[in-house]
């Protein structure tokens, strides 16, 4: 289960010729070139591994035509970068260049707040990530109160598709990933129904928090702990989220956000985490309040399922909609085929508007030490009814990423 714990946007290579000092590599001309590969690529996020000679920045691609499009490089030299057109079978140069002077800087802010995260794009909100353990609502009982989850994502136009603490399940949250049938050591901690008090989750650090007119991002750790060991607490899981949201579908006909987990898990002791089969437990996302019930909600997958038939099923991706203030909106889940079981079978709720991704329904497994869980998923939000067609040209775009070379 060990992966490559950088974004994997794009198949990129970088191909430099050596030079003998900063100066010389700061002179030399770089060219980018982009593979649209067998599919038409449209608003497609991409990064690739940056030559040393261009540092951390913002710097601009330039193609033949005179067309140009904002280049962002992180610390480490990532480079990121939104595809707005290619043809499948096509190609596309660019020079990268230094920036002009005055050129416009919007696009993805992360700033921090009150222990979080509020992330936006052109100054809409686009998600908030809590860090430090949230704010309970009144008369919740302290034992459901935590951190290091999303707790809130926000369609183009405003409208507000999740939910948080639900007065129905307290324990469920906008976007979160505990375990709930396990075993630890010969205990059963349950991370995920933290009214049972046997496990919870605890926030760690925010180690970073990045943007720009490309992407921007953070990385954030938290641990399950096993809260029936004794004569302590033990933390069993150690888990790192990286989130990166980009400058991707705003200028659309249909505008959407789009934004990525890349979620790490390892083993906090010398003791496996063993994780029986289970019908839910993994990536949950929990839909508007304005959803509950078993006709405000809808549900589809990339199958064609609904809640009626989708649950326990296999699926690349998921979406869940319902009417807000009137009108409707939705978020969708596209499973990364490079995750366990993919694609990873889901619980769909008959009643409630949530669902996960739930690996465990396929039988027993246990994360080991020294063998990291990896798994990345794609979130789109966008205001209206699902798009199948769209949504399968994302998922599309994401499992099979544009390949991208630096010369």
């Amino acid at each position: 289960m060990t992966r490559d714990p950088l974004p994997r946007f794009a198949a990129a290579v970088f191909v430099a010729t050596s030079v003998c000092c900063a100066a010389a590599a700061a002179e030399k001309t770089y060219t980018l070139t982009v593979s649209a590969g067998d599919l038409d690529r449209r608003e497609s996020p991409a990064s690739v591994r940056m030559p040393a000679g261009i540092e951390k920045g913002v710097w601009q691609l330039k193609a033949d035509d005179g067309s140009v499009l904002p280049l962002q490089v992180e610390q480490g030299g990532r480079g990121f970068f939104v595809l707005k057109d290619l043809k499948a079978g096509q190609k596309r140069q660019f020079k990268v260049e230094s920036l002009p002077g005055g050129a416009a800087r919007s696009g993805v802010t992360v700033a921090r707040k009150d222990g979080g995260l509020d992330v936006s794009i052109d100054a809409k909100k686009v998600l908030r990530y809590e860090g430090d353990k949230s704010r309970l609502p009144e008369g919740v009982d302290p034992v459901f109160q935590r951190g290091a989850y999303i707790s809130a994502v926000w369609t183009p136009s405003g409208k507000l598709v999740t939910d948080d603490y639900a007065r129905n399940h307290k324990h469920q949250h906008a976007i979160f990933s505990p375990w709930t049938k396990t075993e630890f050591e010969g205990r059963h901690p349950d991370f995920w129904n933290m009214g049972s008090r046997t496990g919870t989750v605890e926030f760690v650090a925010i180690d970073d928090a990045w943007d720009g007119p490309v992407a921007g991002g953070w990385r954030a750790r938290d641990r399950m702990v096993d809260l029936t060991a004794k004569p302590r607490p033990k933390p069993a899981l150690d888990e790192t989220w990286e989130g990166t949201v980009y400058r991707a579908g705003a200028d659309a006909a249909k505008p959407y956000f789009v934004f990525d987990l890349l979620i790490t898990q390892t083993c906090a002791t010398d003791s496996p985490l063993v994780l029986p089969k289970y019908h839910y437990g993994g990536l949950g996302v929990r839909g508007n309040w304005e959803w509950n019930g078993k006709d405000k909600a809808f549900f589809l997958t990339s199958e064609g399922k609904d809640r009626r038939t989708g649950n326990e099923t296999r699926a690349r991706w998921v979406h869940i909609g319902g009417k807000v203030g009137g009108e409707l909106a939705g978020i969708a889940a596209l499973d990364d085929p490079a995750n366990f079981r993919s694609p990873q079978p889901v619980r769909l709720h008959p009643d409630m508007p949530y669902f996960c991704y739930a690996p465990s329904q396929l039988g027993d497994w246990k994360i080991e030490p020294g063998k990291p869980y990896v798994e990345r998923y794609r979130f789109v939000v966008a205001d209206g009814a699902p798009d199948a067609g769209e949504l399968n040209r994302l998922w599309k775009d994401f499992a099979e990423p544009v390949s991208v070379e630096v010369r």
